[in-house]
């Protein structure tokens, strides 16, 4: 990873409009990889975040429950990381060189990367909304007797409304997807380049980078993750908006941001583990190909 804005520009987005396909393939399956070996600890943290229970219990929960149930609801989460392992830094790229061509005036060099993640999160959000609604739902043991199996959550959110069915907290999705993308974009490379600067090689610089940009974006947006998660998961009722949804979540945390943070240590090993095989995975197929 070069030193220089302009250096990392060239290998933050390739030459060509469209990625290689085996980028894509590269992302794919290490997003499909990094999703199997830490749904557990996803799991956990959906049940800290949905019922404000300490991490002991919540593993104690999921323990009694078994194995066969400690893996329902994997397979939405499974495609939905590995496509958007695929189109996030695919559509991000194209955006970047696009950018690169259109204005290079008017926005700076180095701010590009994050321009382009941030109008790929918002194209993320508007793809993804239904698979982490479906996920949400599938996770919450509540739902397990009234909605027991993916079809039957698939014709419940059908027959709702899109704003209450498949695209319920569309709004707080996007925000967290586009700034999370931002930052991660324009992070990574100036991050990898400092990492290296250390001696590290470039797939550990990688996979550094990918850890320690994930971990701090994960929990700046976690509060979000906490809203969406409680907007998701439950099916039918009142319907609320944002703001209400919000104020509701506050009240039940007694106002504590200890409480509303409760889960966050979790979501640090799961970003070092997704983020950091898919950077370094990524960066790694990047270089042969480049």
């Amino acid at each position: 990873m070069g030193r220089s804005p302009e250096h990392n520009q060239e290998e933050e987005g390739p030459r060509d409009p469209v990625v290689r396909f085996q980028s894509y393939l590269s992302g794919g399956t290490s997003s499909l990889l990094s999703t199997t070996i830490v749904f557990p600890v996803y799991k956990t943290v959906f049940r800290q975040q949905l019922h404000n229970t300490p991490l002991p219990q919540a593993v104690q929960q999921l323990c009694k429950e078994g194995p066969v149930k400690l893996y329902r609801g994997l397979a939405p989460p499974l495609l939905m990381r590995s496509l958007n392992g695929t189109l996030l830094f695919g559509l991000q790229d194209t955006l970047l060189h696009q950018l690169s061509l259109s204005s290079p005036s008017v926005i700076p060099a180095s701010a590009l990367p994050a321009v382009a993640g941030m109008g790929a999160g918002v194209v993320e959000a508007v793809v993804f909304t239904p698979f982490e609604r479906v996920q949400n739902v599938l996770q919450n043991d509540m739902n397990d007797r009234k909605l027991p199996t993916l079809k039957s959550v698939l014709l419940k959110l059908r027959a709702e409304t899109l704003s209450s069915g498949y695209y319920k907290a569309f709004l707080p999705i996007m925000a967290r997807n586009a700034f999370g993308s931002c930052l991660y974009f324009g992070l990574k490379g100036p991050m990898c380049a400092a990492v290296e600067g250390q001696g590290l090689s470039p797939t550990a610089s990688s996979f550094a980078s990918g850890t320690l940009t994930s971990m701090a974006i994960s929990f700046s947006l976690y509060p979000l993750s906490v809203l969406i998660a409680n907007m998701q998961a439950r099916v039918g009722g009142e319907a609320k908006g944002v703001m209400a949804s919000w104020r509701m979540l506050w009240d039940t945390r007694q106002r504590s941001i200890r409480l509303l943070y409760r889960g966050g240590s979790l979501v640090i090993l799961r970003s070092c583990i997704t983020w950091g095989i898919t950077t370094a995975l990524y960066d790694r197929q990047a270089r042969r190909s480049g």
